[in-house]
């Protein structure tokens, strides 16, 4: 067996594995596969046209039905109609976790001791609402308090003033937003294994998960808490990192380059295989 038809079949067995929790999302969200068939079609045709180009030659219809394998017909179709709606859910979320990130780490907003300072709702220099416009712009800051106060993120007390319960915002209820987060989070995930399948020997994006395939089920809730809590830490010391090093271009260069620069954690748990117990890092 040649190498690249190995490749193929461990492409297809990849694809595989990850579309079962997708397709068992969108049949529990009534999605159609006439409907995912379409979303799929759209995405193949932007990225043919938009990533695989050739260098110095504007993208064409013909080379995108090459590479897509659907007739000119359809992508031409595919490139003249409005692209589906996207959820807006994802800017909500960004501008949450930013005031709780701010209220963490911008010494205005501390106490002396260097903790998050207990803020009056809506008035003075140190306040909720200066916090909101500082740290997530034009929201309301009544909107930003009643989600995290929704989802427990910050509570009131008997004075009035507000206190930070917790660091990381967590939708607690909402749907659309949780969706919008899975759409975000799973595409990085991706973007990272595709990005070292191409270029790991060079240049390497940190990509690793530690898994036991078989240990009793009653450890779960203490590795639900040991992983959360260093998690956690791990992401406030990364996040406090990245706050010092988040500043404006220098006068002289006012177009050096940008870039999105982040990391994720996720934990993950299913019922054991019949394989023999195995630790594994990888």
């Amino acid at each position: 067996m040649d190498t690249g038809h190995r490749v193929s079949i461990a492409v297809n067995a990849a694809v595989l594995m990850l579309l079962r929790p997708l397709c068992r999302l969108l049949l529990r969200y009534q999605v159609p596969f006439g409907a995912f068939e379409e979303l799929a079609k759209h995405v193949y045709v932007q990225t043919a046209m938009e990533d695989f180009g050739i260098p110095g030659k504007k993208a064409t219809l013909s080379r995108a039905s090459i590479l897509t394998g659907l007739t000119r017909k359809d992508v031409q179709r595919l490139v003249a109609e409005p692209e589906p709606v996207r959820a807006a859910s994802q800017e909500g979320y960004n501008r949450a976790a930013r005031v709780l990130s701010g209220w963490a780490r911008d010494p205005d907003f501390q106490t002396l001791d260097g903790q998050p300072a207990a803020l009056d709702p809506l008035d003075g220099p140190a306040s909720f609402a200066e916090l909101v416009r500082r740290h997530s712009g034009d929201m309301p800051a009544r909107a930003v308090l009643d989600e995290l106060l929704r989802v427990g993120a910050v509570r009131r007390r008997d004075d009035q003033r507000l206190e930070l319960v917790t660091r990381a915002y967590v939708p607690q209820g909402g749907e659309v937003e949780k969706l919008g987060i899975l759409g975000s989070d799973v595409a990085d995930l991706i973007a990272t294994i595709d990005h070292n399948l191409q270029h790991g020997a060079t240049d390497p994006r940190y990509q690793r998960k530690v898994m036991y395939r078989s240990v009793p089920a009653d450890i779960r809730p203490a590795f639900r808490a040991l992983s959360g809590q260093q998690s956690q830490a791990l992401l406030e010391r990364l996040d406090a990192w990245l706050s010092e090093h988040d500043t404006d271009n220098p006068p002289d260069q006012p177009g050096a380059a940008r870039v999105r620069l982040g990391l994720g954690i996720y934990y993950f748990e299913s019922p054991a295989a019949t394989e023999p117990p195995e630790g594994e890092q990888t």
